[in-house]
């Protein structure tokens, strides 16, 4: 451990329960801040408490219900550059979700690299080193001149596959596009199961023959009477959700689980509703975005169309406290401070990766190697996010 220092943790509007849940695991207290806003729309931040030499960790992901992605972004640059020039030792920002990460390559003429500018942008702020979560494009860790630890979810995931999912050992993992298709191997390869890919063709057409008039969904792989793990890094409009378990159920998808890192749809939206009619036994997703605002509404809604299915999940006498949000087993799966069991009466269930963070500011802190959380360090330590 550094001498003379401690951890400092501060976190942005984002997402306080995680910031809470990670605090907790810490065993430490979250550095008081004011972040707020003048009347013009500008971010202003006070920090409540010294940060002279202190190893100094900020949470903030890219966004939540009470900011937008451009305001969190913002207000994390500001609570980097206060932190610098109040002569911080380190400084680390804890992305959970980075921002703008699917600007990461110019796709046509004169479009920007925004995940780039936005590297750039933290750097130039003070920043000293970033930690991530499932990066949409592996190429921006290369953005940065400084360490870079984009975590995995999958062993958080693969932990609730081999607990929650019944019939597991004869599932088959499907990724929904070619994209996604390293991530979906690796989990299936981890639960010893067989891998399957589907492919997105697009047919030209129109007068100068470049014009997209049809996309087909072509699948590489037989499903047929299996339970299907369908596996992607992000679900938005839900759009490519919908088309590929369409895809598989045409080809004889016997159930569909659905398993996501970063659920970035808003409440009330078209999205949503879309998602709570889908044929699928359960979506799963993490809370690097806050969730709990997504729950009742997805979870009611599937239950009054009937979308809901339980018997493809297999429940546990394990006994879950709190109100919804579980920091000793991990788990995010209550309405209204109901306890429930993953799965039983839900179609979204929420994965809480707070240990799996915790852990990593733990060992930066202490300068420890943080390659043992990329393995089954979440199953063996009882810290899987179920």
């Amino acid at each position: 451990m550094h001498s003379g220092n401690t951890i400092k943790f501060l976190a942005g509007n984002s997402h306080p329960e995680l910031a809470q849940l990670m605090a907790d695991r810490l065993g430490v207290n979250i550095t008081p801040t004011t972040v707020k806003k003048f009347s013009n729309g500008e971010t202003s931040v006070r920090i409540h408490e010294s940060v002279r030499d202190e190893d100094v960790f900020i949470l903030q992901t890219a966004c939540g219900p009470n900011c937008n992605v451009d305001d969190a972004l913002m207000e994390l640059l500001i609570l980097i550059s206060a932190c610098k020039t109040a002569s911080a030792r380190r400084i680390t920002a804890v992305v959970p979700f980075f921002p703008y990460s699917r600007n990461s390559f110019k796709d046509k003429s004169r479009a920007p690299i925004t995940a780039k500018l936005v590297a750039n942008m933290m750097v130039v702020a003070g920043c000293d080193h970033v930690i991530t979560m499932d990066l949409h494009a592996s190429q921006i860790q290369g953005f940065f001149d400084i360490p870079v630890d984009n975590l995995y979810s999958e062993p958080v995931m693969v932990g609730f596959i081999k607990r929650w999912v019944k019939g597991w050992r004869d599932a088959i993992v499907v990724s929904p596009d070619a994209g996604g298709a390293k991530r979906a191997s690796s989990i299936a390869d981890r639960l010893g199961v067989e891998f399957a890919l589907i492919h997105r063709k697009k047919a030209r057409g129109g007068k100068d023959g470049v014009a997209p008039v049809e996309k087909m969904e072509i699948l590489v792989g037989d499903v047929r009477d299996k339970v299907v793990i369908l596996v992607d890094d992000m679900i938005d409009t839900g759009d490519t959700l919908a088309l590929a378990t369409a895809t598989l159920h045409e080809n004889g998808a016997a159930a569909i689980f659905v398993l996501v890192s970063h659920c970035t749809m808003q409440s009330g939206s078209a999205s949503l509703k879309k998602l709570s009619n889908l044929p699928i036994a359960r979506l799963v997703v993490t809370n690097t975005l806050p969730q709990t605002h997504l729950m009742e509404e997805v979870n009611e809604e599937a239950r009054a169309n009937g979308t809901v299915t339980d018997g493809d999940v297999v429940e546990s006498p394990i006994s879950l406290h709190g109100n919804g949000i579980n920091g000793v087993n991990g788990l995010v799966n209550g309405v209204n401070g109901k306890k429930k069991a993953p799965g039983v009466g839900q179609k979204l269930t929420v994965l809480d990766i707070s240990p799996l963070l915790a852990e990593s500011i733990r060992r930066t802190h202490n300068g420890e190697s943080i390659s043992l959380l990329f393995g089954d360090w979440a199953e063996r330590t009882g810290m899987a996010g179920y």
